[in-house]
């Protein structure tokens, strides 16, 4: 198997802005995986928040690199396993080899992830659009230019009222709400309480993730569901959750890949939990690479592409909010070998 990897930095249409910081580009690491005269692709984006960087994928895997090629690759789940040990520091890389390692796997039995898995593509959810924290005109402008028939609105501000007040005046569409950890319990609660008749659908991850005693008094008194992000990063995070958190939000480069993700899928099911896939504003790349998964869960963040200003590859489009998927043999993208 032959192991190959590049480092992209694609700009943002616009500033994206959460209630951690601003980036105006995303840098990512794009994997590829040859095998049997095929190629498969994964990538990993890097975020800052996570302390996992490009420069130290590429790093990971340049060391590993001789052993990744010896792997005898037959079946995705045991080159996860297979990777989870090589590399136990670096989910993110683990991510985009296991994302690869699908691809690759779709292709040698040319069919769809999604064919493979037995799901009807259709059944999926509509996609989120998100739209970064900025100024109340600017945050209407952004939803004017994309007019969608779900928002995801990133607050974390001292105008979060007021910002879903005003945008609500310019749409008819249903919001979901992303504090990302930035309020405290009671505040949480009272501008909860404020968006309950504004259309809002959900609101995801309100508290600070060791703030467990505010999520259960949020949990038991919010008039809107709570999905976990950052609570919910890894598989053992699904239980953890379950009595704070009426569903979660995965994100296949927090959990380390497709293969983790469908046991969690699976787990959350079993506990009564909503489920939502998200996105770390990957590429079409990662993000074909999530759509795959859309069939199986309630809610879907898969935006990525249409916040980014140049893209890597074509394989997935989108009508108003409806993934369209190619139907080619794996995640079903294309691009350029490397």
């Amino acid at each position: 198997m032959k192991v190959s990897c590049k480092a992209i930095d694609l700009p943002f249409r616009h500033p994206f802005t959460i209630s951690k910081g601003t980036k105006t580009h995303q840098p990512s690491l794009l994997v590829a995986l040859g095998s049997g005269g095929l190629t498969g692709f994964g990538e990993a984006p890097a975020i800052t928040y996570y302390d996992i960087t490009v420069e130290k994928m590429m790093a990971d895997l340049g060391t590993r690199r001789r052993t990744l090629e010896g792997f005898a690759f037959t079946q995705p789940e045991r080159f996860w396993h297979f990777l989870h040990h090589l590399i136990p520091g670096n989910p993110f890389l683990v991510c985009a080899l296991d994302m690869a390692g699908w691809d690759l796997f779709g292709k040698l039995q040319g069919v769809p992830l999604y064919r493979l898995w037995n799901a009807d593509p259709a059944a999926g959810p509509v996609t989120d659009y998100t739209i970064g924290i900025d100024t109340i005109d600017r945050m209407v402008h952004k939803m004017n230019e994309m007019r969608w028939p779900v928002y995801k609105i990133k607050l974390g501000t001292d105008q979060d009222v007021e910002i879903i007040r005003n945008l609500r005046r310019h749409t008819e569409a249903l919001f979901r709400i992303d504090a990302n950890a930035a309020w405290t319990s009671r505040e949480a609660l009272e501008k909860i309480r404020a968006f309950a008749d504004l259309g809002v659908e959900f609101i995801e991850q309100p508290l600070a993730t060791g703030d467990r005693e505010g999520m259960r008094f949020l949990f038991e008194h919010s008039p809107l569901p709570l999905i976990a992000d950052e609570s919910c990063v890894a598989e053992k995070d699904v239980d953890a959750c379950h009595g704070y958190f009426h569903g979660i939000n995965i994100k296949l480069t927090k959990c380390s890949g497709i293969t983790p993700a469908r046991r969690m899928i699976a787990r959350a099911r079993a506990l009564g939990m909503k489920v939502m896939i998200g996105s770390m504003n990957e590429s079409t790349v990662g993000t074909a690479a999530i759509a795959q998964l859309m069939p199986f869960v309630d809610y879907a963040d898969a935006d990525g592409p249409l916040l980014l200003a140049e893209d890597v590859a074509t394989g997935i489009g989108f009508e108003r909010g409806r993934i369209v998927y190619s139907g080619a043999p794996g995640t079903g993208i294309s691009m350029e070998p490397f």
